[in-house]
């Protein structure tokens, strides 16, 4: 079963605030949204996702059960994209460099980001580890000897959840390689792209604050803070094409999986972002020697 023809729409969802395409409102901090939305995935999508995942039921009402909950997870990924860029629409230019660079985020998470979140190559990389983790085997000729039900006791997951990523037909590796390379072309042109626009952003602020330095202070700050503000809109434009590559590719990769491999996929990657925020985890990531060259 495929996900080509789930679409993230508003529905109403009981278990999470999350229901709605544009849950964040312009006057949340969006540190507050983004601590609620965090919480739902720990606490709500993702251990429904894996019950899903891990149910022995090979029964239609067990896919339709696992299908409601990729969709759910998927959809909830999306509503943060599209708040995020609500937020960056509607904030002040000076509310820019908490969405570029947001407190919010850990030490340990913040290795991972690009231009305010999640670099697009984690989500590619999770992908590829997946297709090569269960390629490992793959050629083994005894690898398949085990039975079905041998497998749904030892791993207590159902045997088309552990094969959805062994032998992947030649049309989803060849989207997953299309995936990659769409992402690796276009990081590096969004890079260049914030790059030249905090150039610009310099060198305007710079000639304004030059020309205004002979001036009172109050017309200065006001001339200022014109320059920064116009010159901010780049940067704004930057991020928010960066957000809209992180929902295209995660959407592509929904459409470019089966229902099992979508429901793997988008496990391992909640349990990314929730394992960067592991307090024993980022106690001695913060607590580790690093030796400077």
């Amino acid at each position: 079963m495929g996900l080509r023809r789930l679409r993230c729409v508003p529905v109403a969802d009981s278990k999470t605030k999350f229901g709605a395409a544009n849950p964040f409102k312009k006057t949340r901090r969006f540190a507050d949204f983004y601590a609620e939305w965090f919480d739902a995935l720990e606490r709500t999508l993702l251990p429904l996702l894996r019950d899903s995942l891990s149910s022995s039921s090979s029964s239609s009402s067990t896919s339709v059960q696992l299908s409601a909950a990729v969709h759910a997870l998927h959809c909830h990924l999306q509503s943060y994209y599209s708040a995020l860029n609500l937020a960056a629409s509607s904030s002040s230019a000076d509310q820019l460099p908490r969405l570029l660079c947001p407190p919010w985020r850990n030490s340990l998470e913040r290795p991972f980001l690009f231009l305010g979140d999640l670099h697009p190559y984690v989500f590619t990389t999770l992908l590829r580890s997946l297709l090569e983790n269960d390629g490992d085997d793959s050629d083994d000729e005894g690898a398949g000897v085990f039975l079905e039900d041998d497998c749904n006791q030892l791993s207590g997951r159902p045997w088309q959840v552990l094969t959805a990523w062994k032998n992947p037909s030649k049309h989803t590796i060849s989207r997953m390689e299309q995936i990659e390379c769409g992402v690796r072309l276009m990081v590096p042109a969004l890079w260049d792209r914030a790059k030249a626009e905090q150039a610009h952003f310099a060198d305007r602020v710079a000639d304004q604050w030059t020309r205004a330095s002979g001036k009172k202070k109050k017309e200065t700050t006001a001339t200022v803070g014109k320059a920064a503000a116009a010159a901010a809109q780049g940067l704004a434009g930057v991020f928010l094409d960066a957000n809209r590559l992180r929902k295209s590719v995660l959407a592509d990769i929904m459409s470019a999986t089966n229902l099992y491999q979508a429901g793997l996929f988008l496990e391992a990657l909640a349990q990314f972002l929730v394992g960067l925020r592991d307090p024993e985890l980022l106690e001695k990531f913060q607590h580790c020697p690093v030796k400077m060259r």
